[in-house]
């Protein structure tokens, strides 16, 4: 298992109408790196965002698809992807706000 840090953690957040439903009960989501675990995620959303305790983590591993360009077919790279439920005295994330 890879030695991963917490800034390492977290490529980028997933900006769709369902994340952003989510954003009312202090879901957010996230892609994260493939070999983090949900107490990884955990902590780098602490440390990433002050202020903010999360309640719970649910990931997803997301298998590569299959394409093709005229006779090669190729996969795409796997992907992971949490959602991250906060407290309810928690601050929101700001990269959030004003979407």
């Amino acid at each position: 298992m890879a030695d991963i840090k917490y800034y390492d953690v977290i490529l980028k957040p997933v900006i769709t109408e369902k994340s952003m439903a989510g954003m009312g009960d202090k879901k957010y989501t996230f892609l994260v790196h493939t070999e983090a675990n949900k107490s990884q995620i955990k902590e780098a959303v602490e440390k990433m965002f002050e202020g903010t305790k999360v309640a719970k983590v649910n990931t997803m591993n997301l298998i590569g698809k299959k394409k093709r360009r005229g006779s090669v077919v190729g996969k795409t790279a796997k992907t992971k992807k949490a959602i991250v439920q906060l407290t309810e005295d928690s601050k929101d994330i700001e990269i959030f706000t004003g979407l």
